[in-house]
């Protein structure tokens, strides 16, 4: 039981991490070599779309994780996935505190009603992505060597 917990959690945080490394890597620079209301509208239907279904994916890999750590707390390789889940403590957290906020802004505007300096804001989501994603795959990293 507790290696299909272990499998679980590593798909689930596998594949989240391969979506949010698709969105700083591809997505996004696709939307930005767009003209800008293309742009802007992209990222606002990308943060409405993606925001909805985000906070689940990352509250609940942090919690398999977590139920992870707990049933094998007497097993060797245990502090890998105690680090992994502290990691990603650490990109729930960087979501509620640096991207959220932008994220928020960001998917109601328009290219009617856009801020001024809304490829300012949007160059420093990308910023804190590009932070949490290197986050959640140094999570993903020890999860999976932790199983190994």
């Amino acid at each position: 039981m507790l290696s299909a917990l272990a499998v679980c959690t590593i798909v689930v945080v596998g594949v989240m991490v391969g979506v949010e490394f698709c969105v700083a890597f591809v997505i996004n620079p696709i939307l930005n070599g767009l003209p800008d209301d293309s742009n802007q509208q992209g990222r606002a239907h990308g943060g409405r779309m993606l925001g909805a279904i985000m906070p689940f994916w990352y509250i609940g890999s942090l919690v398999l994780s977590a139920i992870w750590a707990i049933a094998a707390w007497d097993r060797p390789g245990i502090s890998l996935v105690v680090i992994g889940a502290g990691l990603l403590m650490v990109s729930v957290a960087m979501s509620i505190l640096l991207l959220v906020p932008i994220n928020d802004r960001g998917k109601t505007w328009t290219p009617e009603n856009r801020p001024a300096d809304w490829k300012e804001q949007m160059s420093r989501w990308d910023r804190y992505h590009y932070a949490r994603v290197a986050v959640i795959i140094a999570a993903f990293a020890l999860l999976v060597t932790a199983l190994v």
